[in-house]
This record gives structure tokens, sequence and C-alpha cells, in this order.
């Protein structure tokens, strides 16, 4: 695949957004890469650099809802920092096959790193509208349901459904329904 013609139009602007791991690969399967992932999208959230209302963390990609007053800079940073984060674990702690993989599956005219972790882009949809909204948070929420991993979506552990029900979730939210 190439380059995304996907991109954030106007800033300020709540969007869903989807970032997956090269050739979904199940890398958040691995409880310490997710938390790499998780612990970013924390950090941008404590920091009010992106707004946060709704999240699910899969093996293999990333769904969110957000908003930023500068959205495609901080998800440039976001996939930087936590792929730097997990080659970095790899190459100190393992595991070193599916660094090799990460290795083999960069686009050869990434010439200024060594591995890729991310697929390009992250496929960002303007939220139109209330409908749209509820319509994505409930999708986000199910994804594990429907992949078969659990009966509920608050049983999830790397998802805010828990938050949407009024338990505590990992990460702190900003509701708007």
């Amino acid at each position: 695949m190439g380059r995304s013609r996907y991109k954030t139009i106007e800033n300020g602007k709540t969007y869903y957004v989807t970032s997956t791991v090269v050739d979904w690969l199940p890398l958040f399967s691995a409880p310490q890469f997710a938390d790499i992932v998780l612990s970013s999208l924390k950090f941008l959230h404590d920091h009010r650099r992106i707004v946060l209302h709704a999240y699910v963390l899969m093996e293999t990609h990333l769904h969110f809802i957000g908003s930023s007053s500068d959205f495609s800079n901080e998800m440039r940073k976001f996939k930087s920092f936590t792929a730097r984060s997990i080659i970095d674990y790899m190459q100190a702690r393992g595991p070193k096959q599916l660094l090799e993989q990460l290795k083999l599956l960069k686009k050869p005219y990434k010439t200024s790193q060594q591995f890729q972790v991310w697929q390009e882009g992250y496929h960002p949809k303007l939220i139109a509208d209330e409908k749209m909204f509820i319509q994505k948070i409930e999708y986000i929420h199910f994804n594990p349901v429907r992949r078969g991993y659990v009966d509920k979506p608050e049983h999830w552990r790397y998802s805010s459904s828990r938050s949407y029900i009024g338990m505590k979730g990992l990460i702190p939210i900003e509701k708007i329904i």
C-alpha cells in the first residue's frame, strides 16, 4: 500500500482514526507493547495534546475518537514515539524474530529507518454529527465482541467501554454522550 491519501482537514474537529500494525502483525497481544501504546495515549490526553473520547486497542490495530488543535502532528509524534519505544524494547529484550519481521516489512523508500511498526497513515474520518459519533463509539467498543474475544464490551481491558458505563477505565476519557 502506498502513502495514505487520508488527511485531517480541520484542526480542533473530532475524528475517528484507525492505525494498524504493518502486515497486521498481532503485536499488541503482548502486554508490554499494548502498555506502550496506552501509556502514550494517556500522556497525550493528560497533557491536553489530544482530547480522547473513546478507544480500543486490538492485537493488530488501534481505533480511537479524538480531537486536537494539531491532529496530524500529534498523530505523527504518537506513532513515531510508540514505534521507537517498541523497537527499543525488542532490541533490548526481544522477541528478536518479531523485530526481524518489522525489518523485512519496512517500505524500501523509508531509508532513514531500519524497522517499520505502523502502516502509513491513520485514516481519519471527521465525526460529522451525534449519530455518527454514537455509531463510531459502538463500533469501537464492540470490536472485541465481534471478534469473539469477550461477551461484553466492558470485559475488554484495552477499551474505553468501561468508562461509558460508569466504571474506571485504564485511560481517562472525555465522554460526550
